[in-house]
């Protein structure tokens, strides 16, 4: 007698079973990890300078095709920066990671950071199929960029547990629609959370740090697949 079997769980690629290691790493050395995503130009370093100038605590990894650009500007803000170089690929993966992590883990400074901060290559499309091992997916979009990118970018936007709206202070000269990505990410899914935030107003800044800590605090784990 034949039977059908449905298979409900995928097969772990190469990239999953690296993350899952380093979910253990960072589990081992008690460090909650963010992986910020992004177009280029949306704000990512940025704001990683302005958190710098509360008292979060932290290290970050950083992901560029080419130059050390990003990682230094960090330096010279005395944040634990180290720079991962692509080349051609247009996203971190869970390996690049692995190579990387002892000589940050070597840093002095690293055991005075509570978080790591992944700064991903910027592209809207292929982070969002490479699961990093990270607590918290955030997805940054900026006014600049325009309301629209929600729909246009689904995958991105669905595996955000957070989206930023970044340069917020700029909304009043922009065709900026608030309410119109509010509605396109519910209309992905539920329960994607939103926030404004502007490098220029550091009380949002202030209460970004606060909801990253509550995160920490609350043990919150990311469950979203990465398509």
């Amino acid at each position: 007698m034949k039977k059908d079997v449905t298979v409900l769980q995928r097969v772990l690629s190469a990239n999953d079973k690296i993350a899952n290691i380093l979910r253990d790493i960072y589990r081992e050395h008690n460090k909650y990890v963010i992986n910020l995503m992004s177009s280029p130009g949306s704000g990512k370093t940025s704001l990683l300078e302005s958190l710098s100038d509360t008292d979060l605590k932290f290290c970050v990894i950083e992901g560029d095709l080419e130059t050390n650009r990003d990682a230094d500007r960090l330096e010279t803000k005395g944040i634990l920066a180290k720079q991962i170089t692509t080349g051609e690929a247009c996203h971190l993966e869970a390996k690049m990671i692995q190579t990387i992590l002892p000589s940050i883990i070597a840093d002095v400074r690293f055991q005075a950071s509570d978080f790591i901060f992944i700064e991903n290559v910027g592209n809207l499309v292929c982070p969002a199929s490479y699961d990093l091992g990270a607590n918290v997916n955030v997805v940054l979009l900026s006014v600049p960029e325009g309301d629209d990118k929600v729909l246009k970018y689904p995958s991105m936007f669905l595996c955000a547990d957070i989206v930023l709206i970044t340069k917020a202070d700029m909304i009043p000269f922009f065709e900026f629609s608030v309410e119109r990505v509010k509605q396109d990410l519910k209309s992905l899914r539920n329960g994607i959370e939103l926030m404004l935030v502007s490098s220029k107003e550091m009380s949002s800044i202030a209460t970004l740090k606060q909801r990253f800590q509550k995160f920490a605090q609350d043990g919150y784990i990311s469950n979203h697949i990465y398509r």
